[in-house]
């Protein structure tokens, strides 16, 4: 699980597009649980040590965070991240 997090997160720096970070957090978080509750727990633990650093250091704010995280809730329970 963890390497599709990290697979996702370098997709995401490559992509260097716009706007599409949900996408990336639902795709990360949907490959990773797609390999079992393992995989979906990894995916649980990154994302929220991922967005509690993100909400205290990056300074981006309560609604960035609540948004990253539906995204990645999402994802874990099998939603399409095309959705994002």
């Amino acid at each position: 699980g963890a390497w599709d997090m990290f697979r996702a997160y370098q997709d995401m720096r490559e992509a260097n597009y716009r706007d599409s970070d949900k996408y990336f957090h639902a795709r990360g978080n949907y490959d990773a649980a797609q390999r079992g509750p393992g995989g979906a727990w990894a995916a649980k633990v990154i994302s929220d040590a991922r967005e509690k650093w993100q909400s205290d250091v990056s300074g981006r704010g309560a609604e960035d965070t609540r948004a990253d995280q539906e995204a990645n809730a999402w994802g874990r329970s099998g939603g399409d991240p095309n959705r994002y």
